[in-house]
């Protein structure tokens, strides 16, 4: 917390002041539900950071699907290529 109003070079002074004018503007009955609603906001914010991590981290742990070697394609009669159309060139 310090970090942060070091960033803003707040003393208690102004925060005081700060939250003086929010209890003016929301008024004392909305204060505990705006907090709430905070909380509750930021609770929902950790939760989907670190499901997010969890899923990288599951995905750099999983095996590469794409790595595995194909197996070979059957050999091609020379009959079926003369009747393929020819793809259009780009």
């Amino acid at each position: 917390m310090n970090v942060i109003l070091g960033v803003w070079d707040l003393g208690m002074g102004q925060i005081i002041l700060i939250l003086l004018v929010v209890l003016l503007m929301f008024g004392a009955k909305k204060l505990p539900d705006l907090a709430k609603g905070l909380g509750q906001g930021i609770k929902e914010f950790k939760k989907a950071t670190r499901d997010i991590q969890d899923e990288v981290t599951k995905a750099a742990n999983a095996p590469d699907e794409v790595s595995r070697p194909m197996p070979p394609e059957p050999p091609k009669s020379a009959s079926s290529e003369s009747q393929k159309p020819e793809p259009p060139s780009a």
